[in-house]
């Protein structure tokens, strides 16, 4: 979830736009996460889900150095 090769953007019957993620490591179906009024919005939401889940993956890491005396 945290590729963009991993989401893509579909416009539905409402005009909407609609973000959808696929989990390749579990099933190879498209989930529905939000919706947008405008391309532009949708790919804002992506972005922001990406960093968001980005910084998941980081936390997972433990906890780092940032600073010694």
């Amino acid at each position: 979830m945290s590729a963009k090769s991993n989401w893509r953007i579909t416009q539905l019957p409402n005009g909407y736009y609609q973000t959808e993620v696929s989990h390749p490591a579990i099933d190879d179906n498209w989930h529905s996460v939000t919706r947008r009024e405008t391309m532009e919005g949708a790919e804002s939401a992506i972005d922001g889900s990406i960093d968001y889940f980005a910084k998941k993956l980081e936390a997972t890491k433990g906890p780092k150095v940032v600073k010694t005396f």
